[in-house]
């Protein structure tokens, strides 16, 4: 898969160092991912939240932080919507962000 844009991780792990080490994991895992369906997610992260317009919802850290992301299945690219701890993503709509 093709992650847009790494650099909010960076970002992110540069004010949170310790989430940087699930972030670079999680990366990882993911260009090295060929999803073509949310099933494929399911199979590798089973914690991770199906969401409608193509959302997935990921659990890092130990459930510390949550990432959002979009995905374009037929394009095999995976867009970070949103990262940050709990509060923040509960005062999201992930569905739409």
């Amino acid at each position: 898969m093709r992650v847009i844009a790494k650099k909010i991780l960076r970002e992110f792990w540069e004010t949170h160092a310790d989430a940087q080490a699930a972030f670079e994991a999680w990366y990882d895992d993911t260009k090295r991912a060929r999803w073509t369906s949310p099933a494929d997610i399911k199979a590798i992260y089973a914690n991770s939240s199906i969401l409608p317009n193509n959302r997935v919802v990921f659990n890092i850290k130990g459930n510390t932080y949550r990432l959002v992301v979009a995905i374009n299945y037929a394009y095999g690219i995976v867009y970070i919507r949103f990262v940050g701890h709990h509060r923040a993503y509960d005062k999201i709509d992930a569905t739409t962000i």
